[in-house]
């Protein structure tokens, strides 16, 4: 079997995977599922943490919990889209650790975003996901 996705830091580029993501990611052509943006909102309705870090994890649950859905792992995500709310480097400094553990070191392609708000006051982070479904 074939890999799926093929991750690319060309010498031409700076070096994204010292940071923990890709600049590149080639698909294999097959079926893809686009995950909405995943916010710090629980099913249960409990309160959204007032932490950015602490968003960002539950964040990160929230998307596999999608991908389990599609039957997918963080290893199928070829692309993740981050909008924070003021964006700032302390913020993403912030943000990075617990946004790089949903991956498990599989560094899709990223793309952060800096917005005024997201669907809600309370909410700092929002996370979406495009994946490349396994065979």
């Amino acid at each position: 079997m074939t890999q799926s996705i093929v991750r690319l830091n060309p010498p031409t580029l700076p070096n994204a995977g010292d940071m923990g993501y890709s600049q590149i990611s080639i698909v294999t052509p097959g079926r893809m599922a686009y995950i909405s943006g995943q916010v710090a909102w629980r099913a249960d309705g409990q309160p959204v943490p007032a932490g950015l870090a602490e968003q960002m994890q539950l964040v990160a649950l929230n998307a596999k919990a999608a991908l389990d859905a599609v039957g997918a792992t963080p290893h199928d995500v070829v692309l993740a889209r981050v909008y924070l709310v003021n964006l700032t480097p302390e913020r993403m400094e912030e943000l990075m650790p617990p946004f790089l553990t949903t991956f498990e070191g599989a560094q899709p392609c990223v793309t952060g975003i800096g917005v005024a708000a997201l669907a809600a006051p309370d909410l700092q982070v929002e996370m979406e996901l495009v994946v490349r479904l396994p065979d």
